[in-house]
């Protein structure tokens, strides 16, 4: 049977990380997070890292040969048409990393976290969509004490993407995260019966 691929995305602050290492747990299923596929194509020699140096050469390259993270995050951050050509270069790479690591799971539930899902045109490598939304004034707060950023850098980053509001109004699934953990988790461990519920039905259906 076809598993089931469930992309799980947000915005940043929204919490999506913490949702999905949850539903994981949860549904015993694989979680493969595409921010950390686009980390290791900047690996020093790496096809990312080869791909940015030889569009702006030693800018954003530490004098070890390691990218700058920080500076290339604020860059893109602070200008579109920057962000844009970053997107053209990695996302192809990370696309085919994704379809790889796919390719190789053998469960019947397989998700993928992708913060820019809608943004890159994602929306066909995932059956369905689950958006974690969380208010504007919880994201701030979130971004500020974990990036250690002003509330205006924080606004900034949030203004950046895609708003939360045109997500969820795509999605197929969605799970508010404005409040206390507590609360979202029980949001998530419901979500997580109706999923291997749903996988359940699926086998018995194909081996009736």
């Amino acid at each position: 049977m076809k598993p089931l691929v469930l992309g799980i995305t947000g915005g940043i602050g929204s919490g999506k990380s913490s949702v999905g290492r949850l539903l994981a747990s949860y549904c015993l299923a694989p979680l493969i997070d595409v921010d950390q596929c686009c980390r290791r194509l900047l690996d020093p020699d790496q096809p990312g890292w080869q791909a940015l140096r030889t569009a702006f050469g030693q800018t954003f390259l530490l004098p070890d040969g390691a990218v700058d993270r920080i500076a290339l995050r604020r860059q893109i951050f602070e200008d579109a048409v920057f962000r844009q050509q970053v997107d053209d270069l990695l996302h192809p790479l990370a696309r085919e990393a994704l379809r790889t690591q796919i390719s190789r799971q053998r469960s019947q539930l397989i998700l993928i976290e992708i913060p820019l899902l809608y943004e890159a045109g994602w929306c066909d490598e995932v059956d369905e969509a689950l958006v974690v939304y969380a208010r504007r004034g919880a994201r701030c707060c979130r971004i500020m004490r974990r990036d250690r950023v002003t509330r205006r850098e924080a606004a900034r980053a949030i203004a950046a993407q895609m708003s939360l509001e045109e997500k969820a109004a795509r999605a197929h699934l969605v799970i508010d995260n404005s409040g206390q953990w507590a609360e979202s988790r029980v949001r998530v461990v419901a979500l997580g019966d109706a999923l291997s519920g749903r996988i359940s039905d699926r086998l018995g259906k194909e081996n009736s």
